[in-house]
């Protein structure tokens, strides 16, 4: 139930069978809009099937023609049809007419007897050939012309008289052998062949094999007998050739082994000879290393063994020097020096005689020089004696001599006592003024007064 409010419909809460007029609008006016709603239904139905009347939709596996009306064609050509392959077109009822061509293959079986080939022997041919309505632009309009509203049966009776001629055609050219070995180039050829003929028709040979290949005067069963006997003698050498073969490979390859593992042998002989040579080489080596190890180290051990007999030596002559020679030597020098203690009384008392020698010698230098010295020759013993005696008063409680080993302490110590004596006579000359020494010697001379002589 509808209900205008302000010139508007809208939707009553109470049921349609409830008519009620109400303050805001009559029923008259709720009729004329369910009316005209209504109306717009029934043309939007109208509307969709015309549509659908006039429009026309294209399977991808048909083509759709539409004929009754000039179309241009790309090249300037006008034809009364147009074509749809896929897609979608209009085609207006009464004034254009709509005809479907199926594109689906369609399976063809083709069988020549009695085809004769090049040489004169009758072939039989069995062939399947798959065969549709070309999509091609160029060629469809060919087929649209030949073959619109024809039924798949049709269009396969003609593609089959079709191949039928071009089979004869190719078998004419070939031989029965090329014809049965060499399948793939004979069904190449005939494709090749109908290529021409299918384009006119506006067909497209999709494929074509060849099944069988006979014939009746049993032609092709003896050049296959005799190739037979040809392929198995083939073999057959084949084979020999093989085993032939086999056998000097297997020859080869003993003789290839022998040879391999003896010369690996001698390798191994070789290496094992190099080995024990690096071996001995290297004990060798090792020998003598070890042995100038050894005696390096005993080169070392009696250079060090010299180096402490050294040190040994050098500790023994420092301990000799400090035990014994050290104490001899301060003995020695201490002994000289008691020595010279005692023997200086002597000494002065020969100075003292000698002084008074030098009073006696002064009146002897007025008597002159030979006087002198006859003198004294005359008197040299009794001198001598005095001189001796005068030394041998001199007396040495103990005497110790320390000798270094070369004997010149000892004899020092031996020669004091001449020294002593000689001492004497040479204060005891000097005090007379004569040169002993000269006068022993022979030449005499008088000294000058204050110096020595000696003896």
């Amino acid at each position: 139930m509808f209900k205008m409010v302000g010139g508007s419909v809208l939707a009553a809460p109470w049921p349609l069978g409830d008519i009620t007029p109400g303050p805001l609008g009559d029923p008259q006016a709720a009729i004329q809009i369910l009316g005209l709603a209504v109306g717009v239904v029934v043309l939007f139905f109208i509307l969709i099937w015309v549509i659908g009347r006039w429009l026309v939709i294209c399977r991808p596996n048909e083509i759709v023609v539409i004929s009754g009306r000039k179309h241009k064609l790309k090249d300037g050509s006008s034809v009364g049809y147009q074509v749809l392959h896929g897609g979608r077109g209009f085609a207006i009822p009464m004034f254009e007419e709509v005809n479907r061509m199926d594109m689906r293959l369609v399976p063809v079986q083709v069988e020549v007897q009695n085809a004769y080939s090049r040489g004169g022997i009758p072939l039989m041919v069995h062939a399947i050939a798959n065969v549709k309505v070309s999509s091609n632009p160029s060629f469809v309009r060919n087929a649209i012309e030949r073959s619109l509203n024809m039924t798949p049966n049709q269009i396969a009776g003609i593609a089959q008289q079709t191949l039928e001629g071009v089979l004869r055609e190719v078998v004419a050219e070939l031989t029965p052998e090329e014809v049965n070995e060499d399948r793939l180039k004979f069904a190449n050829t005939l494709i090749r062949n109908a290529t021409d003929d299918f384009d006119k028709l506006g067909l497209e040979l999709d494929v074509l094999k060849i099944q069988m290949v006979s014939d009746d005067a049993n032609y092709l069963n003896s050049l296959g007998r005799t190739r037979i006997a040809h392929m198995i003698r083939d073999a057959q050498n084949a084979e020999n050739q093989a085993n032939q073969a086999i056998t000097e490979s297997q020859a080869g390859a003993r003789r290839r082994a022998e040879t391999a593992q003896k010369q690996a042998e001698a390798q191994v002989l070789t290496k094992q000879n190099q080995l024990r040579a690096e071996l001995a080489q290297l004990e060798a080596q090792a020998k003598s290393v070890e042995n100038e190890a050894a005696v390096a180290a005993e080169t070392a051990r009696a250079e060090a063994e010299q180096a402490l007999q050294a040190l040994r030596a050098d500790l023994e002559r420092l301990r000799l020097e400090c035990d014994v020679y050290l104490p001899a030597e301060a003995q020695r020098l201490a002994s000289e020096a008691e020595a010279r203690g005692r023997a200086a009384p002597v000494i002065e008392s020969g100075k003292a005689s000698a002084q008074a020698l030098a009073m006696v010698a002064t009146e002897w230098q007025k008597a002159g020089a030979d006087g002198r010295d006859l003198y004294v020759l005359q008197h040299l013993r009794s001198l001598v004696e005095a001189a001796v005696a005068r030394v041998t008063r001199a007396k040495i409680g103990e005497l110790s001599v320390v000798d270094g080993g070369d004997g010149h302490s000892f004899t020092g110590a031996v020669a004091s006592f001449p020294a002593a004596v000689s001492e004497v006579l040479r204060e005891t000359g000097s005090a007379i003024g004569v040169d002993i020494d000269q006068l022993l010697r022979g030449k005499p001379k008088a000294l000058p007064p204050g110096s020595k002589g000696g003896v």
